[in-house]
């Protein structure tokens, strides 16, 4: 890597007089860091100086006279903006998931949450919530399609009235007012998979009226959903859903799923290209896994034996005549993900967790689509699908320049001791796999994808990067130690080589440990944050 010295002479004066003159005080100055601020250039040698939560100076802290209250011996370390992770399920609302460790300990300090569809209209009083309560990183929310329907018209497979199309509109822009980012969705997802694409985009027309909104999705089908829409289709159709209302557009951890797809990424990517050529601001988040991580009635029954909610399910698993079918259809989306030994329970149920599908349909001497049928009985159940994701296709996407990073993942807490590693290492492990081991990227190109690509698609303009009076989001990493511990069999483990993070300038993580800090700030859309 290149290091060059900052010493920008115009650059230390206007930092020093902002400061009060020759021999300011600021709270803490990491000294001699490799300092890479988030916009893909090269790495410098230079200091980094912390005031209360914001950045107040990056240069050569001796030749301004810059004094510090804490001095921290960065030499030897790459210095970062705080990542941000672009599409997440972290538990901030519980006690055990508020700390965000799993996702500090990767150098995440900004999570987006109300994805997939899930996102309540309710923003105050979420963001209230964290505010009053404490968060380890920031926090920003989408208003959700899923929960906006199934709110509005339950689980009903049809079009809505015009009246309940208006309700809809109503959740939708009360979430906006409130400060939500945009709509997402989850269209893969019931009751959102009922949804034709223009009860989308009338939706999304509402969120195109705040400035800077988004589209959020986990598009229709990113190529194993049964039946089968299309995987182009489906990015086809998320470009259109924020094309025709005049958002930008995000595809959630995009990736063509399944066998068939392997080596396709760049057929769904040349579509978002040409759409960006045009005009339209399109982007995707991806992680390193090639494991899911979703539900087993998504992954093992049809959307139409779900309709009506989970009563009208069961009466259709009684049913003599219709069972046959589901079985038939069960076994088809069965192939297309793999086989039931590609599907392991993460669920917090103990007879379940860290088994296949497989392992309990022989467990019981019963078939797949029967144990599936009998687990789902009692609830539905936390699933992985491993295999489903190709190493080549992340490969390829990694490198591309709309191409963002994300978790997708949760810490669900000591409940459940199989979960999806990804909440423990998705960003390590893009770092250590496709920095660090096999140089598919270059160390700059990644940060970017972690920290200024995403802030800029935001529209912040006061965080994201490492630049004087931005907030002091700040990741200190080891990059010889940089490594992701977390496995499909033992998960809970926190990754290695972030040696410190700085939430709103306050240390969450020092010297490799956690403070417990809860300086996370709940971030409404611009990346103010909230204000009761």
């Amino acid at each position: 890597m290149r290091k060059l010295r900052l010493a920008s002479a115009s650059l230390a004066l206007s930092t020093v007089l902002a400061c009060g003159g020759a021999e300011a005080g600021v709270d803490v100055l990491f000294l001699g860091g490799s300092v890479l601020d988030g916009s893909g250039s090269e790495a410098v040698i230079a200091d980094v100086a912390v005031t209360g939560e914001r950045i107040t100076f990056i240069g050569d802290a001796g030749a301004a006279g810059i004094m510090a209250a804490d001095t921290v011996d960065v030499t030897g370390l790459v210095v970062t903006p705080g990542f941000i992770d672009m599409h997440s399920h972290a538990e901030l609302h519980t006690d055990h998931g508020r700390d965000a460790r799993a996702f500090l300990f990767q150098g995440i300090t900004t999570v987006a949450l109300g994805l997939d569809g899930d996102g309540g209209s309710n923003v105050t009083e979420q963001l209230a919530d964290w505010t009053a309560n404490g968060i380890g990183v920031n926090g920003m929310l989408s208003v959700g399609h899923n929960t906006v329907r199934r709110t509005v018209m339950g689980m009903e497979d049809r079009a809505p009235t015009p009246e309940e199309l208006d309700a809809m509109k109503a959740h939708v822009r009360k979430g906006m007012d409130e400060g939500a980012y945009g709509l997402s969705s989850g269209l893969f997802y019931l009751p959102g998979n009922y949804a034709e694409t223009e009860e989308v985009i009338e939706l999304n027309r509402v969120a195109a009226d705040y400035p800077g909104a988004i589209y959020d999705t986990h598009d229709r089908d990113l190529g194993a959903a049964y039946p089968s829409f299309g995987y182009l289709n489906s990015t086809a159709e998320g470009i259109r859903i924020g094309e025709e209302a005049g958002t930008k557009v995000i595809f959630s951890h995009f990736n063509p799923q399944g066998a068939h797809n392997y080596g396709r990424a760049n057929e769904g990517a040349a579509l978002i290209e040409a759409a960006r050529a045009r005009g339209v601001e399109v982007a995707g988040a991806h992680h390193s896994y090639t494991a899911t991580q979703s539900n087993l009635r998504s992954y093992t029954v049809p959307s139409w034996v779900v309709a009506g909610g989970d009563t009208a399910m069961v009466r259709r698993f009684d049913d003599p005549d219709t069972l046959p079918i589901i079985d038939r259809q069960t076994r088809e989306m069965l192939v297309i993900r793999g086989g039931a030994d590609h599907i392991l329970f993460a669920d917090q149920r103990p007879d379940l967790n860290g088994k296949t599908l497989a392992d309990k349909a022989a467990e019981w001497g019963v078939s797949a689509p029967e144990a599936s049928r009998r687990i789902l009985r009692d609830g539905n159940a936390a699933v992985m699908n491993l295999g489903l994701y190709d190493m080549d296709n992340i490969r390829y996407l990694a490198q591309l320049d709309w191409m963002m990073t994300c978790t997708d993942g949760r810490d669900p807490g000591p409940t459940r001791p199989v979960t999806h590693p990804r909440a423990f290492g998705s960003f390590t492990k893009k770092l250590k796999d496709l920095v660090i081991d096999e140089g598919i990227v270059t160390l700059p190109h990644a940060v970017r994808s972690m920290t200024g690509l995403a802030a800029d698609f935001l529209g912040w303009s006061g965080r994201g990067y490492l630049r004087d009076g931005y907030a002091a989001d700040i990741t200190v990493l080891d990059m010889s130690a940089v490594q992701d511990m977390a496995t499909y069999e033992d998960p809970h483990q926190y990754s290695r080589g972030t040696v410190h993070v700085m939430v709103n300038g306050t240390f969450a993580i020092r010297d490799a440990e956690a403070t417990l800090a809860m300086s996370g700030q709940a971030l409404v859309r611009g990346g103010a944050s909230f204000q009761q």
